[in-house]
This record gives structure tokens, sequence and C-alpha cells, in this order.
């Protein structure tokens, strides 16, 4: 889970009435998430190691009794350069964590997302899910992945009352924008506020996306009045038109 949006989001549901569960690798922020948001539930989880992914399932079940909606929301920056500058050591990590564990965790989910009614899927992708990004092509090669992979289950799952649907944020506020922004800006060797500038300046609204925009977008998705939404691949991004 992203602790920036993706605490948000959970904070969104539990404001609902929901009973959530979170997932991190990063004991520490999911204790702190224990003392500030105990409502919430979590387990410590490399959603890349199958077997781990197995016992969070697990846990899941024994917590809630159920599941009726799936949020694929780990990510990582991934490395920015050229691509045949990039080491496959870091290449790799990328989609691991990007859409290797949207496959993980949606083949267990299944199975319990069958037994509900309004049961759904929501995969966070991103704006590079649509637009070109130079030197940063794992990112937006797991990115546009997402969105073929939902389109595919919300066909798939659509039999069995499943929807799917795919969020496409832009640059979310936040630590992990600023590090993709300082990557960007050391490899142009030019300042990051001029970066970040050129960045806002391909969109209609000039502003990065606030974390509770997606929670805001994603809630919907999750309730009944949604119930015909399915497959679809929802911007997020101010109307990015490309990325430098």
């Amino acid at each position: 889970m992203d602790l920036g949006s993706g605490l948000e989001i959970a904070r969104a549901f539990v404001r609902e009435g929901a009973r959530v569960h979170v997932c991190d690798v990063d004991a520490a922020a999911l204790e702190a998430i224990g003392t500030s948001d105990p409502a919430t539930g979590s387990s410590v989880c490399d959603v890349t190691d199958r077997p781990a992914v197995a016992d969070l399932f697990d846990q899941v079940l024994h917590r809630l009794g159920g599941l009726d909606c799936l949020i694929n929301h780990a990510a990582i920056s991934g490395p920015t350069g050229p691509v045949h500058e990039i080491r496959p050591e870091d290449w790799d990590p990328c989609l691991e964590v990007c859409i290797i564990e949207q496959f993980n965790c949606t083949r267990l989910a299944v199975e319990l997302l069958k037994g509900y009614a309004n049961a759904s899927i929501v995969d966070l992708s991103s704006g590079a899910g649509k637009v070109r990004f130079p030197n940063r092509s794992p990112h937006a090669a797991t990115k546009w992945a997402v969105v073929g992979f939902t389109k595919t289950l919300a066909m798939e799952l659509g039999p069995y009352g499943i929807r799917c649907n795919a969020i496409l944020p832009g640059g979310v506020e936040g630590e992990r924008i600023r590090r993709v922004v300082e990557a960007k800006a050391r490899l142009a060797d030019r300042p990051q506020e001029q970066v970040l500038q050129a960045w806002l300046a391909r969109a209609s609204i000039k502003e990065l996306v606030a974390p509770t925009q997606l929670a805001d977008m994603i809630l919907p998705l999750a309730l009944l009045r949604s119930r015909t939404v399915s497959g679809q691949a929802i911007r997020v991004d101010a109307d990015l038109r490309g990325l430098l």
C-alpha cells in the first residue's frame, strides 16, 4: 500500500462504515497506522512474495470473514534513465511490485469476491498508463500493463458480478513524486522546481493531485450505485497530456 494516498483511501472506506485491512512492507509505518487509525487492520507483507500473500489472505479472511473489495495499490517509483542504461536489477523490481503483485493478490481474491453481490476490484495505474513518459520506461510499462490487466479482468470476472476498474492518477502530492522530480532534474541537469513546472504545464489543471482526491474517486466505485461501472480506466491527473 502507498502510505500516502493508500492511507487516505483506507480512511475513506472506514468513514463509510467498511471494515478495512491494509498491508505494506514497512512494519514501522503499519505500527503508526495502528495508533492513528485503530479501526484499520494491517499486516506486514511483501506482495511480490506469493507465500506471504497467501498468508495475508488467510489473515484477511480470519479478521474480516470475507472480502467484497480489493484495491491493488502497491507501487515503487522505479529507476529514471534511458532504457539502455537501466540495469536489469533496477528494472525487475519495478515490474514485480507494480504489476506482478496485482496478479498475486487478484488470483487469491477472486474466490472470496465471488461470494458478494457487489464485489469489485480497483487497480492503481498512473497517468503514465496513457501518455508517454521518457526515461521512465519500467514505470510506464507497468502502468500500461495495469490498464490491460484491469480491462481483461472486467471481461473475465463480469459473469460473477465482480466489477474491475483502474484509476490513473497524475503526480500525487507526497514523497514519491518528490523523488521522481528529483531524479528527472538530476538527469536533465535542471532545477527541480523547473522540472515540476514543466510537468504541470502539460496539464489543464496546474497542480498536483491530493491523496484525498484518489480516495474520493475510488470509494464510489466500490458502492452499489456504481454496479454497472466496470472495465474503465479513470484518469485523475488534471488532464495530463504528456510527461517529460
